[in-house]
């Protein structure tokens, strides 16, 4: 969120009120949704994890950082901030290796806390951006070789300075992509302003990672601004329209964007990564198929569910339920899918123990685990 728009929103949450909240939903207001998955499943899912697959390791793919300066961009109140500092978010040291080691973690992917910088307009953005990534680059991907690789932050209200920051930190710094946050001011990323970072991604070969993001004001009033009598908290209203609901409906609305305005078939190599076991696509998949593929015939080159198999991958991150994977599976090549925590917003142990337990072949969870990162990033677990 801009600093220009905190007042817009005016969330006055107490103290108690804001942490108590964020520790009862797992998530603070700006950062991702919760690891789902119930305590007696947990204690279960740890007497089998001895028995099954404790070899296997782990390429995570959505991973947070942040830093005191982009604390101070996003917070929306001092609140926030602290409790931003207390999360872990900024350890990138000893602390953050040790729960790595703990949960069977070999390599963490990282990516700048929701929305990075991407509301910070001009050279101020820019810099930004580079002053995050050359830190990254420079700081722990140096002091733990192997072990952390990144998504480019980017600067998205200058598109073509984006293209140009994203190639610098694939190019130079070995970065594995970029990440973004939903709503870049009012666009996605299928409006035209932004076909030079498109271009330059696919020429790249490296993938766009489809974060979500909090609404504009005019969308958060419509939406989720909930009006009635005696009812005076702001901070549910943040939250439904961010990890508690919102955020799903607003990465899978971006993604049919993206294939009904053309991009994967002006860009067919293009690739772009989806968390949170696919953001409500393999619910809404059959409907999706059905109701959108005759009316897009003749308006795409190809019928509109081959794009979700073709131009996208999919990670876990904090949706550890076993029904959800197998629905995904159902509609998803188990060549795109890939592991991922949303730590520190979710338990990095809790979720290698849950995936080690799943019920599915040796071939499939390495793929999941790892192989597929190793494939789509060039790296190795």
């Amino acid at each position: 969120m801009k600093p220009t728009e905190k007042s817009q929103h005016s969330l006055t949450i107490g103290r108690r009120s804001f942490l108590g909240g964020a520790a009862a939903l797992g998530v603070g207001a700006g950062l991702a949704a919760p690891a789902i998955i119930s305590r007696a499943a947990a204690t279960e899912t740890s007497s089998i994890i001895a028995l099954r697959d404790h070899d296997l390791p782990f390429i995570a793919t959505e991973e947070t950082y942040t830093t005191d300066e982009l604390i101070a961009l996003n917070a929306i109140n001092d609140d926030h901030v602290e409790y931003l500092k207390e999360t872990g978010l900024a350890e990138l040291g000893p602390g953050r290796i040790g729960a790595m080691d703990q949960a069977g973690i070999n390599v963490q992917i990282l990516s700048a806390h929701t929305p990075g910088v991407q509301d910070l307009a001009g050279q101020e953005g820019i810099d930004f951006a580079y002053r995050l990534n050359r830190m990254i680059a420079t700081g722990p991907m140096v002091t733990y070789p192997g072990r952390f690789r990144a998504y480019a932050t980017l600067p998205l209200q200058d598109p073509a300075a984006s293209a140009d920051e994203l190639e610098r930190a694939v190019s130079r710094d070995g970065f594995v992509g970029a990440m973004t946050n939903g709503f870049i001011g009012k666009k996605f990323l299928d409006h035209p302003d932004f076909e030079p970072l498109l271009a330059r991604a696919e020429a790249l070969g490296v993938p766009i990672y489809l974060h979500p993001g909090f609404p504009p004001k005019e969308v958060f009033d419509i939406y989720y601004r909930i009006m009635r009598p005696g009812y005076n908290d702001e901070y549910q209203d943040y939250i439904l329209s961010g990890s508690g609901y919102g955020w799903h409906q607003e990465v899978l609305t971006q993604c049919l964007r993206l294939i009904m305005t053309g991009v994967f078939d002006r860009f067919p190599k293009l690739q772009m990564i989806i968390g949170h076991m696919g953001e409500g696509l393999p619910f809404y998949y059959e409907r999706i198929v059905g109701d959108l593929g005759d009316v897009t015939e003749r308006s795409l080159n190809k019928p509109i569910g081959q794009y979700f198999n073709d131009n996208f991958w999919y990670t876990t991150s904090a949706f550890f339920q076993d029904e959800l994977l197998h629905l995904l599976l159902r509609y998803i090549s188990v060549d795109r899918v890939m592991f991922g925590t949303d730590y520190p917003f979710a338990d990095m142990k809790q979720g290698t123990d849950w995936f080690r337990a799943v019920d599915l072949p040796r071939e499939a969870k390495e793929k999941i685990a790892f192989r597929n990162a190793e494939k789509l990033f060039g790296i190795k677990a």
